[in-house]
């Protein structure tokens, strides 16, 4: 099985770290796996992109034209991106910050409250992790033991700390996407 993987949004979203999480998760898993960040010259603010790939076969090309998932948070990343889903493919996004929602109909569109759930939360910096979560059910590849082990890894250790509540929103993204798999059903 192979998942490409289009993650984009606007800088300091957290889009690049959660490209490096499921790379990373999917990695010590005993994938295959690719990690491509792409951004602008401003970091936090501007557009910010990652291509992940997860296989459990060789990889023969990192670079994609087209994704077989697709995690936008904001309208200019769907404007970009939308079209680039496979048929059958999955669109995850963040309602509240797309004024134009998705139109496709040969795809799986899911809209994910993932920045009001993390202020729900009292925690806006997790909302990339509430998504992550819910690609973890909609597209089971990944181990939350070892998406966890990934976090612990790419953050800090003075951030540790938070590790319980990345957890919690990881569990709390699972439980969107569940819930709007049964009312699809």
């Amino acid at each position: 099985m192979t998942e490409e993987i289009i993650i984009a949004g606007f800088g300091g979203q957290g889009v690049l770290s959660m490209g490096k999480i499921m790379a990373y998760s999917g990695f010590v898993q005993g994938l295959e796996t690719t990690w491509i960040p792409s951004y602008g010259p401003e970091i936090r603010g501007g557009t910010a992109n990652v291509t992940v790939i997860l296989s459990d076969k060789p990889i023969s090309s990192p670079i994609l034209q087209n994704y077989s998932t697709a995690i936008i948070l904001n309208q200019q990343s769907l404007d970009k991106f939308e079209e680039t889903v496979k048929p059958g493919g999955v669109l995850l996004y963040t309602p509240s910050t797309i004024s134009r929602k998705p139109t496709r109909t040969d795809i799986n569109i899911y809209p994910i409250r993932a920045i009001e759930e993390a202020q729900k939360m009292n925690a806006s910096k997790v909302a990339n992790m509430l998504l992550l979560g819910a690609f973890m059910k909609i597209r089971p590849m990944l181990d939350l033991n070892w998406v966890m082990r990934a976090i612990k890894h790419s953050v800090s250790e003075r951030n540790w700390k938070y590790l319980p509540l990345n957890e919690q929103a990881i569990r709390r993204g699972m439980e969107l996407a569940d819930e709007l798999q049964k009312s699809k059903e």
